[in-house]
């Protein structure tokens, strides 16, 4: 059979072999092997299911051929079983390596990105001795960056977090102008690369109710956000705010931006998750290859029952297509 597809694949790492990472491979090839985009599971073979089709691949350049008759696999042996819902810390190094493998291939131009499938940070802890908080501080480190952004974004919203897994408590010394202004201009930078927006929009919350009212309810958002804001704005960004956070997230307002900027972890991802749960897709920005993952974890309790929804991986490997469609696009215009 003449393959349908064109171009570098996308690679999906394997993610925590005991979750739902497997089942959500399978499932999502039989949702794209006709129409794309192409890609191939970096992991082992036997770990699948066995619901449909696998073909194991030597190089990524097989994976387009392969994809509408089986979903490609670039086999890795993990040394033991999976056992659905039980983590195995013996395949932590391997799981580790499924992503280094992922990555290498995305800065070698054999993949045109990487989507990876959630990952169980104890397990490798646990049996490879990870230091990293998670995947996006790896990927940063393997990708010799040490400031990258986490974008949330469905076809309804994007979203970005300022500040991340830490206490509200410790937000308001954390939200520094240094911090603000760098998550600022990577989520510009990566709008026009990763997205194709030549002047993007960007909507920036207040930390406050009622972006602190003038002072009565907090002093950051004149103090820290506005002066911050038009720095940025005379380099000529295209940039509203500091914005009352309640009043950004109706229909109408989105209307008016391509990517909310928030103060918090919950201010940015409660709207995101509220107004499309499932479709929710991850994002790195400011890495030198393409990244999405699905927004969701491994899901143990459900692991190994075929029925995790697939939604949300299925958006990460169109959108990772997209960006890297984008990028060189932008290669190419430069």
């Amino acid at each position: 059979m003449t393959s349908r597809f064109n171009g570098a694949p996308i690679a999906l790492t394997c993610g925590e072999p005991a979750g739902i990472g497997p089942e959500l491979a399978e499932t999502v090839w039989q949702e794209l092997q006709q129409d794309g985009p192409a890609f191939f599971l970096i992991g082992d073979a036997t770990h699948l299911p066995g619901n449909v089709p696998h073909i194991r691949i030597d190089t990524p350049s097989q994976a387009n051929a392969a994809m509408p008759d089986g979903l490609p696999v670039l086999h890795m042996d993990f040394g033991a079983p999976r056992i659905p819902g039980t983590p195995n810390p013996t395949h932590a190094k391997a799981v580790i390596k499924s992503i280094e493998t992922a990555v290498q291939l995305a800065q070698d131009g054999a993949a045109s990105g990487i989507c990876t499938l959630p990952i169980h940070k104890k397990a490798l802890k646990d049996g490879a001795g990870f230091a990293f908080p998670g995947h996006t501080e790896f990927l940063g480190h393997l990708g010799g960056v040490d400031n990258v952004v986490m974008m949330l974004a469905s076809p309804l919203l994007r979203v970005v977090p300022v500040t991340i897994h830490i206490a509200l408590a410790d937000v308001p010394a954390q939200l520094t102008p240094a911090l603000l202004e760098a998550t600022i201009r990577i989520t510009h930078a990566g709008l026009k690369r990763d997205f194709g927006l030549d002047a993007p929009r960007l909507a920036i919350a207040g930390l406050n109710p009622h972006a602190g009212e003038g002072g009565v309810m907090g002093h950051e958002d004149m103090d820290v956000i506005a002066p911050t804001l038009e720095k940025l704005i005379s380099e000529g960004m295209d940039i509203r705010g500091p914005l009352p956070a309640d009043t950004m997230f109706h229909a109408r307002a989105r209307d008016a931006y391509d990517v909310a900027i928030c103060m918090y972890h919950d201010q940015a991802l409660i709207p995101i998750k509220a107004l499309d749960f499932d479709r929710g897709v991850n994002v790195t920005l400011g890495l030198p290859f393409v990244r999405t993952s699905p927004d969701h974890g491994t899901a143990f309790d459900i692991a190994g029952q075929g029925i995790a929804n697939p939604a949300s991986t299925l958006e990460a490997l169109r959108l990772a297509a997209k960006m890297g469609s984008a990028r060189i696009q932008d290669v190419k215009e430069a």
